[in-house]
């Protein structure tokens, strides 16, 4: 067995790495660079060696600073995770020349299955069904646009080296095949230093399913079932479950052997993911295959009851698989999403800060796999993953309700974060009846996320949490010593809650287990019975409302509360009936025009310019591209326009709102 266990990575995989290598009792090394010296997985691992800047190009990428620190450390193997040196032939060939044993396939599947060209080709002749297109590297804008026309929109722009969604264009049309690949282009280039494109037929309406394969060095080869990870948004999974609501057992079986057979193929070893997409009628075609762990393999250890870090441990140390194929089941279902730093409300952009509050749910069903902590940092340097929040139960529904409970309990404050948009997916009836596709999220918030759009199976819960809260308030200013005689606060119990441009008159009594809470509001007119033990500053209100347990999140701002609850954010004010009836006729003041200004979406690098003062440009037409977190954004114009001023220049850091330009 493995001595000693260094992780090449960082954040919440190292940390998983690292619970489970404890478990099996090796030793473990983390390594870290400037932005990451007091990050969990440092703290985790039993030593740490430093290994450079925070940059990633820097430090986690530098294969001979990984070998260095095996040898300063005495680690005897490397488990890579997953992104960095995960699928990197060269650093497998380093780890080989050192005598360092790499927790990861072979060489040759590496490299072959690496290659998205190549491994298409690989899995035709291994007889696993693949999507019709061009295989060969396209030369340029002009030649793309030739294929394309041939193969017929729409079509799909593929990385060969890609990964994680990045360089990636998917095109309807000729314009937005040459502009597509520029972008995936330039996103190759920056993320994997490959710039070779190749294109293939896009298949509409489809679910993304991928098959978990494990093999040994001794020639046995298993699949532990599938994951559905069609919820995605820019070609980036956003939740993950197993199994998946769609398949019936002959087609996951054939599946499984079309994966095993690739993997056998390549002479596979270790844990690997075969990834295809399928059509409606249960048509699967194959993707690529990622040679390394998968962000999302806890939902297949939770309905496989295996240990997947473990089997690719024992593995790497020359044991054969403790299971065949007859010993995998699946039993039970799991849900998992990728809580990240960034902002629905604002298209999704990225968030970085410290981590001002930070509580993790709990409960049964309910797991947790973080590498952050209160107080630690969310950096600019890496990806804005924050955690993944992972729930089991017996059946889906049971599965979905956990998530939604984890949810609504699961605090962060100091950074953005995508939580009420994950919640407000595990609501959605379309999502709870399994009915997904890869367009799940284009199509349900075509015009991005807000609060409007959340389904609710009692909107009327938010507003009943406001006045309980609201009265305990109120209370407590009534209780304050020293006030002057005659002119004590008196608690009322009558309130109107305005949400928008909408009053609810709400009325409060106290109840020896709580409150009782009347509200009048556009649905109708009901009691609500709240119990609660909730007390003043506590973030997570947890009550039972007419028999109904909840938890809303809630905090006071200076106009008056704002909750979080089933994926709504929701701005609440409480007036007295008479301040009601006044604010009702003021004037609302307008928000100032920035229409004519071009801000930056989000926190990032200008790294194209493609406007000059006095040049005129019509809607449509690109004005400048912001890159974040390794990922290509093209702004451009809403509206025609000439160029009055620019204020940014190309490699500057632009903060979220900064002006770019001015339009006249």
């Amino acid at each position: 067995m493995l001595k000693k266990i260094l992780v090449a990575n960082r954040g919440e995989i190292a940390c998983r790495v690292f619970a489970t290598a404890k478990k099996m009792g090796i030793a473990t090394v983390a390594v870290y660079s400037d932005a990451d010296r007091d990050a969990l997985h440092v703290q985790m691992a039993d030593e740490a060696v430093y290994i450079g800047p925070a940059a990633s190009s820097a430090s986690y990428l530098v294969i001979d600073k990984i070998i260095q620190a095996c040898l300063d450390s005495g680690a005897d193997a490397v488990h890579p995770g997953y992104g960095f040196l995960s699928e990197n032939s060269q650093f497998r060939d380093a780890l080989d020349r050192a005598g360092i044993t790499f927790i990861g396939p072979g060489k040759k599947a590496i490299e072959s299955m690496g290659d998205k060209i190549t491994s298409k080709l690989i899995a035709e002749k291994a007889g696993v069904n693949t999507i019709p297109g061009y295989t060969d590297v396209v030369r340029d804008a002009d030649h793309a646009v030739e294929i394309s026309a041939g193969i017929g929109y729409p079509v799909m722009l593929k990385a060969s080296a890609g990964g994680g969604g990045k360089g990636m264009r998917v095109a309807m049309n000729e314009e937005e095949c040459r502009d597509g690949f520029e972008r995936a282009t330039n996103e190759a280039r920056s993320s994997f230093g490959d710039t070779r494109i190749f294109i293939e037929k896009y298949i509409q309406q489809p679910r993304h399913i991928e098959i978990q394969v494990m093999a040994d060095s001794h020639g046995n080869v298993i699949y532990l079932g599938e994951r559905e990870c069609s919820i995605q948004r820019r070609h980036q999974k956003v939740i993950e479950e197993a199994p998946s609501p769609f398949l019936d057992e002959t087609t996951r079986r054939l599946m499984g052997e079309q994966s095993c057979a690739l993997a056998r193929a390549v002479d596979y070893q270790s844990a690997g993911t075969v990834e295809f997409i399928a059509d409606a009628d249960m048509n699967f075609y194959f993707l690529e295959m990622n040679t390394r762990l998968q962000v999302e393999h806890p939902v297949t250890e939770l309905v496989t009851g295996q240990d997947l870090v473990e089997l690719m441990i024992r593995v790497a140390a020359g044991e054969k698989l403790p299971l065949s194929q007859e010993d995998v089941t699946l039993t039970g279902w799991a849900m998992e999403s990728r809580v990240y730093a960034e902002d629905p409300f604002r298209n999704f952009m990225p968030s970085t800060g410290r981590l001002v509050r930070y509580a993790e749910p709990q409960g049964e069903g309910v797991r947790v796999d973080s590498g952050v902590y209160e107080g630690g940092e969310v950096s600019m340097f890496y990806d804005p993953m924050i955690a993944k929040l992972i729930t089991y139960g017996d059946n889906r529904l049971q599965a979905i309700d956990r998530m939604v409970d984890a949810l609504d309990h699961y605090y962060i404050r100091g950074v953005n974060h995508n939580i009420s948009f994950l919640n407000a997916l595990m609501v959605h009836p379309r999502f709870v009846d399994g009915r997904l596709t890869t367009n799940f999220i284009a199509d349900e918030f075509p015009e991005g996320f807000n609060a409007d759009l959340v389904v609710q199976d009692d909107p009327a819960v938010a507003l009943v949490v406001v006045g309980a809260v609201h009265q305990l308030y109120e209370e407590r200013a009534s209780l304050l010593s020293n006030q002057l005689e005659g002119h004590e606060h008196v608690a009322a119990t009558e309130w109107v809650v305005v949400v928008g441009e909408h009053q609810s008159a709400v009325s409060v009594e106290l109840t020896d287990s709580g409150y009782l809470v009347s509200l009048d509001h556009p649905s109708g007119s009901s009691d609500y019975q709240v119990e609660t033990d909730w007390c003043l500053g506590e973030p997570l209100f947890e009550a039972t409302i007419n028999g109904k347990s909840v938890c809303v999140q809630v905090e006071t701002t200076q106009a008056g509360y704002r909750l979080f609850y089933r994926g709504a954010e929701i701005n609440a004010r409480v007036l007295s009936p008479r301040a009601a009836k006044l604010v009702a006729h003021m004037l609302i003041k307008e928000p100032a025009d920035m229409s004519k200004f071009l801000l930056s979406p989000m926190p990032g690098l200008l790294v194209k310019l493609a406007v000059a003062v006095g040049q005129e440009v019509k809607e449509g037409e690109e004005l400048a591209v912001v890159e974040a977190m390794k990922m290509e954004n093209s702004l451009r114009a809403t509206q025609d326009g000439i160029v009055a001023s620019i204020s940014a220049v190309e490699g500057k850091s632009l903060m979220v709102d900064e002006v770019i330009l001015e339009f006249e």
